[in-house]
This record gives structure tokens, C-alpha cells and sequence, in this order.
């Protein structure tokens, strides 16, 4: 896809979104205010966690189910119940693409046009409600209905075509169905998942994400969490083989040799040892005891070389490289340089005690 980032369109695919957060006093003056309700069950969540700002997450859920997305009161509140500056929530919040920066409908539909449900016809499902809500990507219709958006993936490629509606999903759509499924929604109808919970609203579930139930009947809300799931589909690759009489290779036992795996560390044949560092003679000692100059290295250099040949990895092998005592070398090869105190005098000219550069010079 050729779309931008910042664009519409560029948004669902790079998940990058340059958009500020609405803050239009003409928004804002619409939004119930947050009470100090608010503040009391945000104070119950971060009274569930041993480090208070690991509540950040569910307390951005829960400004965003009083005011349908998370705006600069909810930020502000975040910031002053966790101790934290309003720029670290907003990086937060504006990280996550469940955290809306704008009004968000009655009902938050999200189309997977990711690989597989797009081959299969999630981008024309999305293209036929665009048309029919008059919107594009995280546009909300002008009755405020529903909000409809891209999703780059669903996480539920066995039953693709999937369409969502304030996250629950609906399976193997298409266009017709989608069509369908949208139509009642604008009607204020909610038509049940194709498994699991019964349908809520955008705040309903933001208020369920925060870690709150919308039922206030305990009998109900549990039946909502125990609802039926449907995973045929998730299953019908293990019951084809069954069918077919196909299984699984059978893992290695501890009776069955490790694979060569050619000298190769953290295989699944296990440790091996490492290449061991070709033995090299004592180079040569001059009278004070130092290496003489050529290929002799000292013992310390000499160890270098062999931690530099025994490292596993590149990244061993650059730190031993650059603890060797001649770092501008290749390292763990032999070195032919002077030695500090080593060196052949210069020849000089018989009878004139001059170099041969000094001649040249003169």
C-alpha cells in the first residue's frame, strides 16, 4: 500500500497516527464530567497492583468509559492519581490504538484487512460500510452510531473474514453480512457475537477492560463470561489428521544421539565446545626478556588471541577483540611489529655516521 503515514488510510497500515486529540472546547463542553467517583474506582485499580503505575493501562479504559475516548481531563486525572507528568500518560495513551484520541461512536467496528481476511474480502467488506456510513478509517457516521476502522489483525485467522464490534467477534463475514450486522446496530439493535459475551457498547467494554462488570446482576454477568465459544474451525486441522491418520514427528528422546549440528553452540543437539585456539611456539626472548620483534607475541597477548578465537558469537568476540592489547591488529592473528625497546637501530653510512635518509636529504 502506497498510503502515507498520517493519512487515513496510512494510519491502518503503520499504526502510525500524527493526529492530535480532540480537545475542541465544542467536544469537550458535550462530555460528562469525571467525578470523584471516577477518582475512587481508579484508586481501586491502582490498589491492585504492587507498583502503582502498572494501572496506567486499566485507568486509561476507564476514563475512556465515562467519556468515549481518552481526552485531556482523562489524561490529567491518570497523571495526578499515579504521580506520573501528563506527557507520560499521553505517550501511553497515544501509543495504543485502542485508546481513541476522538469521540468514539456508540459502537466501535473494527474490519481485518490484514493478509488473510483482505484475500478473502475483509478490504471490500470494509470499503462497502465506508460507503454505506459515508466515513473513512476511525471516522464515526453523523448519527453517531458507529465508528468504523481498519485492524491490522484480529488474531482470528481460522474464521476469517472477521469483523468485530466493540471487540467481540463476528465470523466469517462478508459483504452482505457486514452490511447486514451494521444496519442493526444503527437501528440500536445488538446482535449476539458469533461466540462468546454478549454485544455491550465502546464504553460498556472500555469499562470491562478497566476490570469492572456492566452487569449489575452477578447471575448475569457470570453467564456473559461462561458463553459458549465456537472453535470448529480452530479445530478442523486436528481433525483432519486424525481422520487421516497423520501425526506429529516424535520429539528426540534421551536414547536417540544429538544431531551434528557441525560445532555450532546452543543447538538443539546442546552445548558444544567451542573451536580450542591452535597451540603457537614461545616466541623468542631477547636479553631483557621481552619478545623479540616479527611474529613473537608476550603471553598476555598471546591469551587475547585465544579469547578472541574462542568467542561463540560476534558480539563475544568484538568485547574480547577490544580488550586485546593491540586493538588496531587483526585480531587473533599473529602480529609482525616492533616491540617497544626492540628496535634495530637505523644503518647508518660507514665513516659518516649519517643515515641514508640523512644522505638523501642533504
Amino acid at each position: 500500500m502506497s498510503a502515507l503515514p498520517g493519512s487515513p488510510e496510512g494510519t491502518a497500515v503503520t499504526g502510525f497516527d500524527s493526529s492530535p486529540v480532540d480537545s475542541s472546547p465544542e467536544t469537550l463542553a458535550e462530555l460528562p464530567p469525571l467525578t470523584e467517583q471516577t477518582r475512587l474506582e481508579a484508586r481501586e485499580i491502582i490498589g491492585s497492583y504492587p507498583q502503582a503505575r502498572s494501572a496506567l493501562l486499566p485507568m486509561l479504559h476507564l476514563v475512556q468509559s465515562y467519556q468515549g475516548y481518552v481526552t485531556p481531563e482523562g489524561v490529567a486525572l491518570c497523571a495526578e492519581e499515579l504521580g506520573l507528568t501528563k506527557a507520560e500518560v499521553g505517550a501511553v495513551a497515544t501509543f495504543y490504538t485502542m485508546y481513541k484520541r476522538r469521540p468514539t461512536g456508540r459502537h466501535l467496528v473494527s474490519v481485518c484487512t490484514n493478509t488473510l481476511c483482505a484475500v478473502l474480502g475483509g478490504q471490500r467488506i470494509f470499503d462497502a460500510l465506508a460507503a454505506d456510513l459515508g466515513v473513512h478509517h476511525d471516522e464515526t457516521a453523523a448519527d453517531g452510531s458507529v465508528t468504523l476502522e481498519h485492524a491490522e489483525c484480529l488474531a482470528a485467522c481460522d474464521y476469517a473474514p472477521v469483523v468485530t464490534v466493540d471487540y467481540e467477534f463476528y465470523d466469517q463475514q462478508d459483504v452482505e453480512s457486514a452490511r447486514v450486522l451494521v444496519a442493526a446496530l444503527r437501528r440500536g439493535e445488538k446482535p449476539h457475537p458469533t461466540r462468546g459475551a454478549p454485544l455491550t457498547d465502546f464504553r460498556g467494554i472500555s469499562r470491562q477492560l478497566a476490570g469492572f462488570s456492566q452487569y449489575a446482576d452477578a447471575d448475569v454477568a457470570r453467564a456473559a463470561i461462561d458463553a459458549e465459544g465456537r472453535i470448529e474451525p480452530t479445530l478442523a486441522g486436528l481433525r483432519l489428521a486424525a481422520e487421516r491418520g497423520e501425526a506429529a514427528p516424535p520429539m528426540p528422546g534421551p536414547e536417540q544421539p544429538p544431531a551434528d549440528t557441525g560445532g555450532l553452540r546452543g543447538t538443539a543437539g546442546g552445548p558444544r565446545p567451542g573451536p580450542v585456539p591452535e597451540a603457537r611456539p614461545e616466541p623468542a626472548r631477547g636479553e631483557g626478556g621481552g619478545a623479540l620483534s616479527g611474529a613473537g607475541e608476550t603471553p598476555e597477548e598471546e591469551a587475547a588471541d585465544a579469547r578472541v578465537a574462542a568467542a561463540d558469537t560476534p558480539a563475544e568476540r568484538a568485547g574480547a577483540a577490544q580488550a586485546h592489547p593491540d586493538k588496531g591488529a587483526e585480531y587473533g592473528q599473529p602480529r609482525g611489529r616492533q616491540r617497544a625497546g626492540t628496535e634495530n637501530p637505523p644503518a647508518t653510512e660507514p665513516a659518516t655516521g649519517t643515515t641514508p635518509t640523512d644522505s638523501k636529504e642533504a
